[in-house]
């Protein structure tokens, strides 16, 4: 792309890498004129200023001078020391003389300006080059073989790198190398090239082309690889840019050959030794890669040639090129347009003839009327391959399971390629999480969760986590409810010990102070001796005594009396509740005892709404066996008896979620220590989900160890309710899943992936979850069978033919015993894009007693018997040998397809029918030979073009869904199996990328149900592609994209 322009017809050089900002010297050429013919000579310092937009540059500073120049550097000599601000410029003359320019005075507008000249060359001085290891040295050459080594200490005497060449010649150019100082080449218009060694002061070889036809016209080092040099021929009849290595100088090592005509300047970018310009007579400018002889890139120029290139020291992508058109421009080979730059010229254009007064009438021309051109798109493409000072010397990346992608672009060695090493390590950084990791997938391997909850309890550091081990450990033990009572410090033998002693102390206790009392007052013991001492047997009847003893109570008082009635009338309640008025809670229990069940149930509850005491809630609940109540209205203080109570008698059904009652009030309570207690009771629950929601609140799970604590307890717990469950697996939750999930995606992190993909869970419809599992599979290579397959309609046969045939047949269930012919005229319907139909010539005749054949839906896997057999007989002989011999013995019957009929309706076979020959091509005969199917397996599709697959079969599905019209249907269908043809070609990889990235862009405009976008997308490709690339599935994705747009899906 073309960033700037100078109009001058001069020789030009750019300011040193060490120099900001950039300038361009451009010194008149000698030997050339311009339109006016003027012999004026000048040395301008121009200023590239990316910034501004314009063509044009500015000029810095201008000198004239005497002299016209056949070549001129710009060295940076005295810039370090700030002696030469700008540095040096160095010209050649016409007349033998170099002059010496301080190029920060022609900068700042000063008239004295030479630093200093000499005019010991004898011909015009076309060749001068800096050393760049000693900048102050400079080497020239001239006519008659003279080539001078300059000081710029030290001006006034030059020194020869050895004795002249013979046969004495013109020096056409010279150039140190970049990598041995004290190297310098020189070439001549012979087409010879002349090494020499400043420390011998000597040649030390020569090299030429063997033709004889290589007249020089540039030299230039490798800037990498000492001993390599190119040279550019200026002859037509041998216009190359051949390439040396000195150390095998008996023939080029490369031939450069793309120029039509002659080569008149080459410059080797030193940024990037791969880049190599060259300009010729052909009016092209040329970049190459000169160790594959390739061409990288091709300037846009003008008819005009080019006799001076040059890339731009300090901004590499930056090179200058002089015409012979009076043009100097100024390129960029990364690309880019030039359509802003030649806006604004041409607007430059009309503002400066727009309203002129060319005349003096006082009337202005209208406005200047430019011609619109239509516009065209002038963006430049850049490099084939990225420069050298783009590409990053080092890189790194983290890429998915804990693995790190390093790159570093070596230096290779000479005459070897660039060998581009990616390397892949595996970075662990948690390595604790990952200790722990393992050993709890040791255990669940081993299934040892007794000795690890053992460990985990004596490894904890707190009270606490040792009671939730514990509280886990007892899952796994024997008799886990008393194991539960024992760690709540209600231990059964402590309990008993301690009934014991307050027992016999209160008897002691008891029988001492009766002794005393009976000691203070005895009673009459005549009275009742004698009451005591009478044997039952002797007395009066009982019922006599009974009721001569109730007759006396019953005047006793109003309540005995009440009850003496309605016990010898039987009313067993009434008694009960008169027995309970009068607080006599001891009788009104016994006689509900007698009442049965259910009185004894109700005085029960009376006698507990009216007894209030420390535990008669308790005994209410034990009695009652309401536990519920309990549990949602005791004092949360005094939890661990109410959590005892349900352990000891809660029934095995309701425990579990008697305990997740406890749990939720504990978790609601505002004291923090409480809070924490809700685990436990959810641990005796098994409520996983509850588990984890308690402790996705209370702990910080972001942390490696601390998210590796939860999983142990979720996993341990997980497994003991599968234990108690008999084996079966509990439902997975939402927020189970979502830790489960973000445990895994660290285990990834950390390259375990194997152990990962484990923790996975596998019964949730989350997409992180599945996303993770699917890259995980192919981490690990493992082929997913998985894939989302679209529902297809039931004429669409599977994807396993070797050949186009008919829908195969389904498979039936074995109970179906006969077969139901189906004639049809058409057994596959014509498609949108399908040929007119072949009209035959009628056949004679068939027998009146003809029965005609079964449609041929499958591919035939045996010999057939005669026509005249029934189809029923025919199916059931050929079905048992379609089964192979390690296969099982499949349906012996034949049932059609099951699907809607596409041609007519089916007829009777026994009625004869006209014209009923088979598809052009079927088999004719008797006996029709066994024919083996041979399955092939399809390459999967890469899997960056799946989406292609998706996006197009969802499209059709959901036209398919919305359409009502059977012609619409039958379109959609015929296009569901075209598209095969698409999906064929992605496996293969045959398409080219301008193709496929129109393809995935209309699968963009799909999913954003933008089908216009799509179908002019479907219209550049179609325009701008080879149409026999593109015409077995584009007319498909036409109608497929119309459908969709008509249907508005």
């Amino acid at each position: 792309m073309k960033l700037k322009e100078i109009n001058r017809t001069a020789i030009q050089a750019w300011s040193p890498a060490e120099q900001h900002p950039i300038y361009l010297a451009a010194g008149t050429s000698a030997q050339q004129l311009d339109a006016t013919f003027s012999t004026n000579a000048s040395l301008e310092i121009f200023e590239l200023d990316l910034a501004d937009p314009t063509l044009a540059m500015k000029s810095c500073g201008s000198f004239s001078s005497p002299h016209r120049y056949h070549k001129l550097v710009w060295g940076p000599h005295g810039i370090d020391d700030q002696s030469l601000p700008s540095g040096v410029l160095i010209a050649g003359g016409e007349n033998g003389n170099i002059i010496l320019y301080d190029a920060s005075k022609i900068i700042a507008g000063d008239s004295e300006v030479i630093i200093s000249q000499s005019e010991k060359h004898t011909g015009p001085v076309r060749a001068l080059d800096v050393n760049s290891s000693q900048t102050n040295l400079v080497a020239s050459g001239g006519n008659e073989s003279e080539i001078f080594i300059w000081d710029l200490n030290n001006f006034s005497s030059p020194m020869t790198p050895g004795p002249k060449t013979q046969p004495l010649e013109d020096i056409s150019c010279v150039a140190w190398n970049k990598q041995v100082q004290h190297i310098l080449a020189s070439a001549s218009p012979s087409g010879k090239a002349s090494v020499w060694d400043l420390r011998k002061n000597d040649l030390i070889i020569k090299v030429s082309d063997h033709s004889n036809r290589m007249h020089c016209s540039g030299l230039a080092w490798n800037p990498e690889v000492a001993t390599q040099l190119v040279l550019a021929s200026e002859d037509d009849r041998m216009p190359v840019i051949q390439m040396w290595d000195l150390r095998f100088a008996t023939s080029p090592l490369k031939v450069l050959e793309s120029h039509t005509r002659g080569v008149l300047a080459i410059a080797w970018s030193e940024a990037d030794p791969e880049l190599l310009l060259s300009c010729g007579k052909d009016n092209r400018i040329l970049c190459w890669n000169p160790n594959t002889a390739e061409v990288l890139y091709e300037l846009p120029t003008s008819t005009q040639w080019c006799f001076d290139i040059q890339w731009c020291p300090r901004n590499p992508a930056v090179l200058s090129a002089a015409a012979f058109d009076g043009h100097i421009s100024i390129y960029s080979i990364m690309g880019g347009s030039n359509d802003h730059a030649t806006t604004l010229q041409a607007e430059q254009l009309s503002s400066s003839f727009g309203n002129m007064d060319p005349f003096g009438t006082g009337k202005t021309l209208p406005p200047l009327q430019l011609p619109q051109t239509a516009p065209s798109q002038s963006t430049v493409t850049p490099l084939k391959k990225p420069p050298k000072w783009i590409r990053r010397p080092v890189g790194a990346s983290f890429a998915f399971g804990g693995k790190l992608v390093t790159l570093d672009n070596i230096k290779p060695a000479a005459q070897q390629s660039a060998a581009h090493v990616v390397h892949i390590s595996q970075v662990v950084t948690e390595t604790d999480f990952l200790d722990r990791s393992n050993q709890l997938q040791a255990t669940l391997t081993a299934g040892n969760f007794l000795e690890y909850c053992q460990s985990k309890t004596e490894a904890a550091q707190s009270e606490f986590e040792k009671t939730v081990w514990s509280f886990l450990k007892v899952n796994f033990e024997e008799d886990a409810r008393g194991k539960y009572l024992d760690l709540l410090g209600y231990k059964k033998e402590e309990l008993a010990l301690k009934v014991f002693l307050c027992v016999h102390s209160v008897c002691s206790v008891e029988k001492k102070s009766t002794v005393e009392e009976e000691e203070e007052e005895e009673p009459p013991a005549a009275e009742t001796s004698d009451l005591d001492e009478t044997p039952f047997e002797d007395e009066e009847p009982s019922e006599v005594k009974f009721l001569l003893k109730t007759s006396c109570l019953l005047y006793l008082s109003d309540i005995d009396g009440l009850i003496t009635q309605a016990l010898l009338t039987g009313d067993y309640e009434a008694a009960v509740n008169l027995c309970l008025h009068d607080n006599r809670m001891a009788d009104g229990i016994i006689l509900a005892i007698a009442g049965g069940p259910e009185l004894l149930a109700k005085t029960q509850k009376k006698y507990f709404s009216k007894t209030q005491s420390k535990i008669s809630k308790l005994i209410s609940a034990v009695v009652m066996k309401d536990w519920l109540d309990i549990l949602e209205t005791c004092d949360l203080q005094n939890w661990k008896e109410a959590l005892a109570a349900v352990m000891t008698y809660a029934k095995p059904e309701e425990f579990s979620s008697l305990c997740g009652v406890l749990g939720s009030r504990l978790e609601a309570a505002e004291d923090t220590a409480l809070q924490a207690q809700a685990c436990l009771c959810y641990i005796c629950a098994g409520t996983v989900e509850q588990l984890v929601a308690h402790w996705a609140k209370a702990q910080d799970s972001c942390s490696p160890l601390s998210l590796q604590e939860l999983v142990e307890k979720l996993v341990v717990l997980q497994r003991a309710v599968l234990r108690a469950q008999g084996g079966v697996s509990p439902d997975m939750g939402a927020l189970m899943a979502e830790k489960m999930n973000q445990y895994a995606s660290l285990l990834a992190s950390q390259g375990s992936l194997q152990t990962a993909i484990s923790y996975l869970p596998t019964n949730t419809q989350q997409v992180a979850v599945h996303q993770l599992r699917d890259r995980l599979s192919r981490a690990l290579g493992q082929q997913q069978q998985s894939e989302v397959r679209q529902t297809l309609p039931a004429a669409v046969p599977v994807q396993t033919y070797t050949q186009p045939q008919p829908p195969q047949v389904p498979a039936q269930p074995a109970a179906h015993t006969q077969y139901h012919p189906q004639v049809r005229h058409t057994l596959t319907p014509n498609g949108w894009n399908d040929p007119p139909a072949l009209n035959r010539a009628p056949k004679k005749k068939m027998p009146e007693n003809f029965t005609p054949p079964a449609p041929i839906t499958a591919p035939i896997m045996g010999p057939l018997g005669d026509p005249q057999v029934p189809a029923a007989q025919t199916m059931q002989t050929l079905q048992p040998q379609q089964q192979g011999p390690d296969q099982p013995v499949g349906p012996a019957i034949f049932t059609p397809i099951q699907q809607q009929p596409l041609g007519p309706p089916g007829r009777n076979p026994s009625m004869p029918q006209g014209n009923m020959e088979g598809a052009p091509g079927a088999p004719i005969g008797d006996v029709i030979k066994s024919i083996p199917t041979e399955k092939i397996t399809k390459k999967p599709i890469p899997e960056e073009h799946l989406v292609l697959k998706t996006t197009f079969e969802g499209l059709i599905q959901k036209c398919l869904a919305a359409a009502s019209d059977p012609q619409t249907k039958r379109k959609l269908d015929d296009a569901h199996k075209r598209l095969e043809y698409l999906y064929d070609k992605l496996r293969e990889q045959t398409l080219s990328p301008a193709i496929v990235g129109g393809l995935h862009s209309m699968a963009r405009s799909i999913e954003c149900r933008c089908y216009t976008d799509g179908l002019n997308i479907h219209t550049h490709i179609v325009s701008s592609s080879n149409f026999s690339e593109t015409s077995a599935f584009m007319p498909i994705l036409k109608v497929v994209l119309t459908q969709a747009n008509k249907l508005g899906v």
